[in-house]
């Protein structure tokens, strides 16, 4: 739930613990212009919704991303003529996106949790900064753990084993902390098998003694008074306060201090628990450097000495515009229809709901502008080109507008607010917080093929949170893209693309499926009946790790070890050469079989990859590192990672259903 939280401040002591702020894809200060409720709107820099930056398959530039939004969020925080926003940024979303019926799929980066664990490190990193002594801002993972439902999440169960535990729900909160550096989270409002996240003692028992977390948990908006009114897993509400610190919570979102002060008068909290309570939210204010003023602290200067201001800087608007259009997944190119040729057309025709505007989602802040498609389209051809716009088809504007022009583009997709309140939404297909989808299908499907029966050369542009089975789109209309909803480049990003300033390169993160029917039931959480590109046994529309090119790659020699110990490291070398007539950039994707294996693995797995720009008629020599340690499962009986010794199929490819070579490895 969004909620505005205070600070972990005394003032009395002097002591402000930084405050704190949304910000999976940019700053939420003031709320986004949708909420008047919210007050007045402090702008901030608004890169694409977390989807479109995990289709990016960059590491290191997400991390600019993270350092950015940690950057701007100190200069606003600290300069004293602004003082908003926090240093402690509830972002990344580590949840995994093992259904696209998941209404805020829109916030994760996917449904692999090896992918999404290297992103959400690299994120958490940024965050934080690369200080021996001091974090920049405090990255705050949420939802812990295995949310993935909307509907009925404050009292349903996520149920499954501690393979799945350890292997894919928890993977990406494992690694953000143990590799990413992170201390603070917040508990998700489900269950986990029968026992609600706020106090489960996976906390303490895993968290803290096996992870060695020790900063700041914090219950999401609302979720200690589910306890009983939901979950009615407490009739006592001060037994479920003290229930909470036990399990491990340092903070409280939502209404407690009744509850916490009779529970202290009753004896249910004592002095040590409070004060280790206490001190995990103390952590991370020394971290922030907020308890000592020390001249030290490199980030202190941010806003105060430092005072050009982030979000209007040259360098930022360049910064978006280009993980917008890197985060662009071309699914079809018939014909060559794209790039389009601006010397050879006259006459374009933008159409549709999502084309001229730019729609802020649940986590968005406010940018200072936004491009929308409609208006990106203009910059990229000048005078030079006529485009035409209309909205809908109404009196067949739509139709008569398609058949005057040489080309048309045609931009669909969700509504990420849903167009309606709280809990219900105006369209089957629409999701958000709260609100899981009920139908897969796109419902201006009718409105793209009246247009590409009046205009076989029709674009489709599909700005969308999550993925839709546009079968019918991928069977008649030559050219789509896929990008996420919120850029404030949104229309110059897509326009690169579309007219080839830009060579795609993002790829899928989840599997598109066909139909709704493929999915398993919603809150089956044992991916192993048939859920992601790991388990599922159909054929999909597009595949996990999926997107074209305007060039075209040839992956030439893979150079694999011949044994890798239990402990080591593989260097995975393959050479990839642009066979094309353009510059581009490959997404070399390595993923892992165990054909040997004595217990269940997944029919192959995601184990490393790389983002790597190859000029036409060049090769280039990728090496991927490979760890054993990754390699690993978790060993019920004896409650521990193992690594098996046995045979290993590495394979690397453009895409889960596209491996191009493989070779075998003994892990000894």
């Amino acid at each position: 739930m969004k909620a505005v939280a205070p600070g972990f401040s005394f003032e009395r002591l002097g002591i402000n613990g930084g405050g704190n702020v949304e910000g999976i894809h940019g700053l939420v200060i003031g709320g986004p212009a949708w909420d008047e409720k919210r007050g007045p709107v402090t702008f901030t820099t608004t890169f694409p919704q977390a989807y479109g930056l995990g289709e990016m398959w960059d590491a290191p530039l997400l991390n600019r991303v993270a350092e950015h939004i940690s950057i701007e969020s100190r200069f606003l925080h600290q300069n004293p003529k602004i003082k908003k926003s926090g240093l402690i940024i509830w972002s990344p979303n580590a949840d995994l996106g093992r259904d696209p019926r998941w209404g805020r799929t829109e916030e994760c980066y996917g449904e692999d949790a090896f992918l999404t664990a290297t992103l959400v490190t690299s994120f958490v990193k940024g965050l934080q900064g690369n200080h021996p002594k001091y974090w920049r801002c405090a990255s705050l993972m949420k939802h812990f753990l295995a949310n993935s439902n909307e509907v009925g999440r404050s009292f349903t169960s996520s149920n499954f084993d501690d393979r799945l535990f350890r292997e894919y729900y928890s993977f990406p909160f494992y690694k953000g902390i143990k590799e990413g550096g992170a201390n603070a989270l917040m508990t998700a409002y489900n269950a986990y098998n029968g026992i609600p996240c706020t106090v489960h003692p996976m906390l303490r028992n895993i968290l803290m003694k096996e992870w060695g977390f020790n900063g700041i948990i914090l219950t999401d908006g609302g979720a200690f008074q589910m306890l009983k009114t939901d979950h009615k897993y407490y009739s006592d509400m001060e037994v479920a306060a003290a229930e909470c610190l036990k399990a491990g919570t340092t903070r409280y979102l939502d209404k407690h201090k009744e509850e916490v002060e009779g529970a202290i008068k009753r004896g249910l909290i004592s002095d040590e628990l409070l004060s280790k309570s206490i001190r995990g939210n103390f952590r991370i204010t020394l971290k922030l450097g907020m308890l000592d003023n020390s001249k030290e602290n490199p980030y202190s200067g941010i806003g105060v000495t430092d005072t050009i201001d982030p979000r209007y800087k040259a360098e930022t608007r360049e910064l978006v515009r280009l993980v917008t259009r890197k985060s662009v997944v071309l699914l079809k190119n018939s014909n060559n229809l794209l790039p389009l040729n601006k010397k050879s057309i006259k006459r374009i025709a933008v159409i549709g709901p999502r084309a001229n505007e730019v729609l802020l989602d649940w986590y968005s802040g406010t940018p200072a502008y936004a491009v929308t498609p409609l208006q990106g389209i203009k910059n990229a051809v000048g005078s030079s080109v006529e485009v035409l716009y209309v909205k809908d088809n109404k009196l067949d504007s739509a139709v008569m507008l398609a058949r005057k022009a040489d080309v048309v583009i045609v931009c669909v997709g969700n509504h990420p607010v849903c167009d309606a309140g709280w809990e219900q939404t105006k369209l089957p297909s629409d999701g958000k917080e709260a609100v899981d989808r009920t139908s897969l299908e796109l419902e201006q499907t009718d409105l793209v093929k009246l247009v590409q029966k009046a205009n076989p050369n029709t674009v489709a542009v599909l700005i969308s949170s999550f993925p839709y089975a546009i079968n019918w789109m991928q069977e008649k209309v030559p050219a789509i893209v896929h990008m996420a909803h919120g850029s404030q480049e949104l229309g110059n990003g897509l326009a690169d693309v579309l007219f080839g300033d830009y060579n795609p390169a993002g790829r899928l993160t989840q599997t598109w499926v066909k139909s709704i029917d493929d999915l398993p039931d919603m809150l089956d959480y044992d991916l192993r009946k048939g859920r992601t590109y790991q388990y599922f046994k159909g054929a999909p529309l597009y595949p996990f790790g999926f997107g074209l090119s305007y060039t075209s790659f040839r992956y030439k020699t893979i150079d694999v070890p011949a044994a890798l110990s239990k402990t080591g490291v593989a260097n995975i070398t393959v050479e990839v050469e642009n066979t094309g007539a353009r510059d581009g950039e490959e997404v070399v994707q390595l993923y892992v079989k165990f054909p040997e294996s004595k217990v269940q693995r997944p029919q192959q797995a995601l184990k490393g990859f790389a983002r790597v720009f190859i000029p036409k008629g060049e090769s280039r020599k990728i090496t991927i590192p490979l760890k054993a340690e990754d390699l690993a499962y978790w060993n019920v009986q004896l409650n521990r990672w193992e690594v098996e010794p046995a045979s290993v199929q590495v394979g690397v490819g453009a895409s889960s259903a596209d491996i191009r070579l493989t070779k075998m490895m003994q892990i000894r």
